[in-house]
This record gives structure tokens, sequence and C-alpha cells, in this order.
């Protein structure tokens, strides 16, 4: 396979171990065999002396950073009782927790489009930097999935319970949010990202490069409604934030009736499981997040409404799913505690 068609690549420039994800028509959507070799290209550059950081980037133009996991690959496998499934997610799960560990400063340039696997393979990191053209949201509730790849730890550790509210409704967030919340440590302009990833293969020292290339990238319409999101997303169930989001008046009334319409498209299943999961999590560390995550996807597999989400979202894409159970009042406590129950293979092993 030559280097063009390769789906990651990885280089070591000036002193930067450099990861390019080179899928732009996948929107560089994760494969099984791209997180295989981004853990291993990880593993050995740990000890390289030479490298003291890594970047992970695109090609010029990108749409996206990256969209997610290769969900399409993933829920055909799931329906034909792939067992190779699971290891995916596994080998995905023990990629992010390297990354969260990792001892040398790793560096995410981000612009376009970053959802569900892209976060995780760049949240985790030590920097992100983010450009004008970036769309961050963990939009999984809206195919029957949940927010995975370390969501259970970042989501709810984010401020004013903006976390839970991208977790039950899929909100997205443009850079100027992305940076108020701290998904986005240095805004850099889009234009510049050539001229920072130079610099930053010839540092010891991202964060002093960095300072050098940051803006200020203006006011965060999020922070226009953090005190009634705070308020509204601490509530204990789901039912209680409908409720909140119906009663809202004043400033925030066409938000919340916005957020309402986001949050009811979602599987009522899956919107259930990532409030508890997000309020979970809260109190965990990061590898018991991770393994939370790995029961909860070890049962949604077997479940419908993840192929159902996928059908007609992305594949017959009729944006007209057709949950089970179709109502949350119909969603039973105990169907959603059994998401939090070590499957029968046992709790995933991170190492």
């Amino acid at each position: 396979m030559s280097e063009a068609e390769e789906d990651i690549l990885f280089d070591v420039v000036g002193k930067a171990g450099v990861v390019t994800l080179n899928r732009p028509k996948a929107l560089n959507a994760l494969t099984h065999d791209m997180i295989r070799r981004l853990r291993s290209a990880l593993d050995t550059w740990r000890d390289a002396e030479e490298v003291k950081s890594v970047i992970v980037r695109t090609h010029e133009d990108a749409k996206a950073f990256c969209s997610g996991g290769d969900i399409r690959h993933a829920c055909s496998a799931g329906q034909s009782d792939d067992p190779r499934l699971l290891e995916f997610f596994a080998d995905e799960y023990r990629l992010n927790s390297v990354i969260k560990h990792y001892p040398k400063p790793y560096v995410s340039l981000i612009d376009g489009i970053v959802m569900g696997g892209g976060v995780g393979i760049s949240v985790h990191g030590s920097h992100r930097i983010g450009g004008e053209k970036l769309l961050f949201s963990m939009p999984e509730v809206s195919i029957g999935f949940f927010p995975d790849v370390g969501g259970t730890y970042f989501l709810p550790r984010l401020p004013h319970k903006v976390g839970i509210y991208c977790a039950v409704t899929g909100g997205r967030m443009k850079l100027e949010d992305a940076v108020w919340s701290g998904v986005i440590t240095h805004p850099v302009p889009s234009e510049r990202f050539d001229d920072v990833f130079s610099a930053l293969t010839q540092t010891d020292d991202p964060d002093t490069v960095l300072n050098e290339f940051t803006f200020e990238p203006g006011h965060a319409p999020l922070a226009d409604h953090a005190h009634f999101i705070e308020a509204v997303f601490a509530r204990e169930t789901v039912a209680a934030i409908r409720q909140g989001l119906a009663e809202a008046a004043g400033a925030d009334q066409d938000w919340a009736k916005k957020t309402l319409s986001f949050l009811e498209r979602g599987s009522p299943t899956s919107v259930e499981i990532a409030l508890r999961q997000m309020q979970r999590g809260a109190t965990l560390d990061f590898v018991d997040c991770m393994r939370l995550e790995f029961r909860i996807v070890s049962q949604i597999l077997k479940g419908h409404d993840f192929y159902e989400g996928v059908r007609a979202v992305l594949i017959d894409r009729d944006n007209a799913p057709k949950w089970k159970p179709d109502g949350h009042d119909l969603v039973t406590s105990l169907a959603i505690e059994n998401h939090f129950i070590a499957p029968p293979g046992g709790d995933l092993v991170l190492d």
C-alpha cells in the first residue's frame, strides 16, 4: 500500500513523533487497524530519546479532524455477531487510557469536525489546539449508542454541567464554546496551523510555542446560559431535566426549546444510560471509567437501538429511527442498570 493509500501515517519530524490521519473521504473515522497502529507508535515513542512530544494532525483542508470510530463497520460486525467487535472497543478504550497517561506532551491539531472516537484520541492529551472551523460533539445518543472513549471521565468534569448537556442531547460546540468549557486548551487561527506545527516539531516546550500563536476566539454562546445549564443538568433524572427545559423562561427559553428537541430525538434508552453514566463517572478515576464504558458497550451491542440508529442516521438517512422502547417513561431502571454490570467475559483489562 502506498503512503497516499495509508489510513494513518507516522513519522519523526525534528523532535516530534507525528501522527497524520489520512482518511479524508471517511472524515478520518478510526478503523481497528488505525487504533492498533497508533497504540504501537505511542508505545515506541514513549521510550525514544529523540521524541520529545507527539503531534496528531490531519492533511490540509480536511473537513474533519476525526468524526469518530468506523460506526458502519461496527454496526455490520455486530449484526453478524462478529466476536472481534468487542475487541475493537477494548483496544480503543486501551488507547484512550494510554493517551490519558502519556508521559510526554501529546498535542492535537484540531480543525473541523471532532466527534466520538476523534474526541477520544485528542481530548485526553495534554494540549488540544483548536482552529476556527472546529465543531465538537458527542452525538452518540442520536444513534442509540452512548458517549464513550473516556466521555465518562471528562464530560462530567466540564464546568457548569456542560458535559452532561453534551452527553444527553448530543449538543455541539464551536471553537468559542470549546475554549470556554476547557475542551480546547489553545485556540489558534486556522491559517497558522502549518506554522504552529513546524514550531512544535522543533521544541521541547510546547507551552512556550503555543503562547505565541494563541488568540482570543470571542464570546462563547453557551456562557450566556451557564447558570441555567448547571441548574437543569444537575437534576437527578431525565424526566426532571426534560421538565426543566420545558419550563424555561426569559433569555433561556429559545435555547431550552431547541435543546429539548435534540434530547427528544435521541434513543430514550441511550439518554437514560448517558445520564447515569455521567453521574457515576463524576466520582470514578479514569481507569474505572473505561471499565464502566466496556460494561456499557458489552450490553448495548446486544440491544436494538444502536443498529436502528445507525440505519436511520447513517445508512438509509431517513432520520426516523424506531426506538425500542420509544418513550422515556417506558425505559425501566432494571434495563438501564443491566448496562452497568460486569459482562460474562469479565471487566476490561487495561495494560
